[in-house]
Parts: structure tokens; sequence; C-alpha cells
């Protein structure tokens, strides 16, 4: 009894505190997935984006479109933006497809992304504030849009939102889990295993 209740310990420790995708959600940063839903593409972002320390070096109009073959994506609503230079410091892959530019068919929220080495975010953009923001591509799949399904992680830094990861996710479930839920699962089966443990002895 006292061996299984160690490893219910240990197997609850692991998941509410280990690291990996479950760990605290300060580590991701700003995280895009994108679906195939219905007959169309959607695009859903959230998280932060760290800006500290790079130039400024355009404020313009942007919607929201992707580009696969020169790593560029924004997601949101048509809005006024800061565009920053972060070409220097970015690491990641160069593209996640093939596919040409495409515009979105709609997008609401806060207009953030990449543009292949420039960082772009809303207009007097706060470091680190929140983000939150969705993107329909119309009639499309991911054939069509020309992305190759898989995660894309670009960071530029150690900070916890110096990080832009792209989800295209071919399998209708999100591969990053979302924290919260992902402890609280672990935290019901820990106790499914304490409890039926003490129903033994």
């Amino acid at each position: 009894m006292t061996f299984l209740k160690r490893i219910a310990g240990a197997t609850l420790g692991t998941l509410l505190f280990g690291s990996g995708p479950i760990s605290s959600p300060a580590q991701a940063g700003y995280v895009l997935t994108l679906e195939e839903v219905g007959n169309d593409v959607v695009a859903t972002g959230s998280g932060s984006i760290d800006v500290t320390g790079f130039n400024l070096v355009l404020s313009n109009v942007a919607q929201s479109f992707m580009t696969p073959s020169a790593w560029s994506v924004l997601t949101g609503a048509t809005s006024n933006t800061d565009i920053y230079n972060t070409e220097f410091a970015l690491n990641g892959p160069k593209s996640f497809g093939s596919g040409g530019f495409v515009s979105a068919g709609s997008g609401s929220g806060d207009i953030a992304g990449l543009q292949g080495g420039l960082l772009t975010v809303p207009l007097h953009f706060v470091s680190g504030a929140p983000l939150l923001n969705t993107s329909t591509y119309l009639n499309r799949t991911f054939d069509s849009l020309g992305v190759t399904p898989g995660t894309y992680v670009w960071t530029w830094g150690a900070g916890p939102d110096q990080k832009f990861t792209l989800v295209i996710d071919a399998f209708g479930s999100v591969l990053i889990p979302e924290p919260a839920s992902a402890a609280l699962l672990g935290i019901a089966l820990a106790g499914l295993l304490l409890a039926g443990t003490i129903r033994r002895v």
C-alpha cells in the first residue's frame, strides 16, 4: 500500500510540476493552431509576445494572411499594427510549407504574427500583454494553403514570452495540451489510484 501511494504521489507531482507540455503555461509564449473545420481552415491564437529590446521599424494597417513558404502568418482583425525587426535574433524554421500568399476570409481579435524576420503586434502593444485572435480561411484545406502539418517553434530568447509556436493540426486535436486541463486529469487519476489502494486494504 505504501509503495502504491508513493507511485501515486510521484505521478501527481510529475503531472503538476514536471517539465514538458503540461508544465507552467507561462512558458508557452504565443501559440497559434491551424485546424481544418468543415470546409475551412481556422487559425486560433493565444498567449503573449515579448518585443523588449527590438527596433520598431513600421506602423501600418495589416490584415490576416499567411505565406507558408516565407514563414509568414498574421491572425486577427484588420487593424493598425507595430512591426519589430527580429531577423537576427529569431531562431526557427524558414517555412511551414510550400504555399504562397493567401488572405484570410475573416479575422477577429488582436492581430499578431510573424512576417519572416519581423514580429507584428497590435499598435502600441505593451510587451507581455495577453493576445487572443482567430482567422478563417474560407473553402480552404491544408493542401490548398500549402501548409505542412506539424509543430513549428521560433524563439528569440529564454524568456516566457519569447517563443512563437505554430501547430498545424491534421488530426482535429491540438498537439499541445492545455495545462490546466492536463493537471486536473492528473489529479483525478491519482485520486482514483489512491482510492482503489485504500479500498483493497
